[in-house]
């Protein structure tokens, strides 16, 4: 298992600058994440609506996100992931809980314009959203989604990102 981990976070560095490549990204916010300046909506639609198509979803047994945070957000990209694990640990919902356990973060030291972190995923839990805003407010109550500071936290987070994920889906090879 550890070797596995390992062996898959240096394919991540090694892969790095190719996904960066291959993925084009379009200049807009990660999937799923609002706008610079603007909060994730979280007011129900009034009238129940087609299930939303998944952002980010694997389908593979492992996956891994590559995420490029600015050098000087890299505090709040940090802090927006000890959110999503303490609210992973205190929540109900079981995919959530099963997404958790699976869920590992890395940083890269290499020099660049960003900080390019690992987000890897083993075991990836099929039909999940991985969306890593989606998956924050989903650790959170109406109470918590409302509460004082919120508006200006979900801006910070927002404005960490360097550009949008770059997802890869990882199927094991050989024995």
């Amino acid at each position: 298992m550890r070797a596995c981990v390992i062996s898959a976070f240096a394919l991540a560095v090694v892969l790095a600058p190719a996904a960066t490549f291959a993925q084009a990204t379009t200049g807009q916010p990660p999937a799923g994440q609002p706008p610079a300046g603007q909060p994730p909506a979280t007011a129900a639609p009034a009238a129940p609506a087609a299930p939303a198509a998944l952002k980010v979803p694997f389908d593979t047994p492992a996956g891994i996100l590559l995420v490029q945070i600015k050098k000087d957000k890299t505090a709040d990209f940090e802090e927006m992931m000890g959110k999503l694990r303490a609210g992973i640990a205190k929540t109900q919902d079981d995919t959530l809980k099963k997404q958790g356990a699976g869920l590992k973060v890395y940083k890269s030291t290499e020099a660049g314009p960003n900080i390019i972190y690992v987000v890897y995923l083993e075991p990836a839990v099929p039909n999940a959203e991985y969306e890593l805003f989606n998956m924050l407010l989903r650790t959170m109550t109406p109470d918590e989604q409302r509460a004082e500071g919120v508006q200006d936290m979900w801006k910070r987070y927002a404005d960490a990102f360097a550009a949008g994920l770059n997802k890869l889906s990882l199927v094991p090879v050989g024995g």
